[in-house]
């Protein structure tokens, strides 16, 4: 069975990236240069790109080109908040709807966020956070085994994947990335948006003392969720 175009468009980039000839910030080859090297059509270039940007792997920049995703970018913007506690403070009721609670096999991109082998078993959990019964966010997670081995067995109800993971894995750095992205048909379902309004979209990695813990995509309607965040400057 052959691979697709766009999937060895893919794997060429992220063998590059995991070998370390392209590092953080590094450009890729553009869309017609990926045109000319594999002989696919311009759409095939730019689905490769589009799904390996969706993935937190790669930034595209508007008439600069597509580069290496630096995970720092905005970590010191962000504090990482529990969702429910910021729900409670607006004096609102909190709930959530889990969606999925599996173990899969790590394609590539997981493998490399979560630095793991590929197809090694990691544990997925979509779940949409509530806020007086309309939802707030999708948070897509992926999670390292080996340093929370119990998560699928959890309920999610009573305590948040974050909270969870704080106790059993306590958090020592976190790297994001912040975008605005348009959202697909399923996550328009999740979400209940009855037009495509932008949202914004939260990769996340965090790490304990042990490593990686966890990659999640966090998506939030723009009408209805802001980033924020207080910096203080040494005099």
């Amino acid at each position: 069975m052959s691979v697709p175009k766009f999937a060895q468009i893919k794997q060429f980039i992220l063998e590059n990236i995991r070998a370390g000839h392209w590092q953080e910030n590094d450009r890729v080859p553009s869309e017609n240069e990926l045109t000319n090297q594999f002989q696919v059509s311009r759409m095939t270039a730019r689905r490769a790109l589009s799904e390996l940007t969706e993935a937190g792997i790669l930034t595209r920049n508007q008439g600069l080109g597509t580069f290496v995703a630096s995970f720092k970018s905005q970590s010191s913007l962000l504090e990482i908040k529990n969702i429910a506690d910021e729900v409670k403070a607006r004096n609102s009721h909190y709930s959530c709807t889990i969606l999925v609670m599996e173990s899969i096999r790590a394609i590539a991109p997981i493998a490399i966020a979560l630095s793991v082998e590929v197809d090694s078993h990691v544990y997925r959990s979509v779940i949409v956070h509530n806020e007086n019964e309309q939802p707030l966010q999708v948070e897509e997670r992926f999670v390292n085994p080996l340093l929370a081995k119990d998560y699928l067995q959890q309920d999610f109800h009573n305590q948040t994947p974050h909270e969870y993971l704080s106790l059993v894995a306590p958090l020592t750095e976190a790297r994001h990335t912040v975008e605005a992205v348009m959202p697909n048909p399923e996550m328009c379902e999740w979400l209940n948006l009855y037009n495509e309004e932008p949202c914004l979209q939260v990769i996340r990695r965090t790490w304990s003392s042990q490593g990686i813990v966890s990659f999640a995509r966090l998506v939030s309607p723009g009408s209805k969720y802001r980033l924020g965040g207080h910096l203080t400057f040494k005099k």
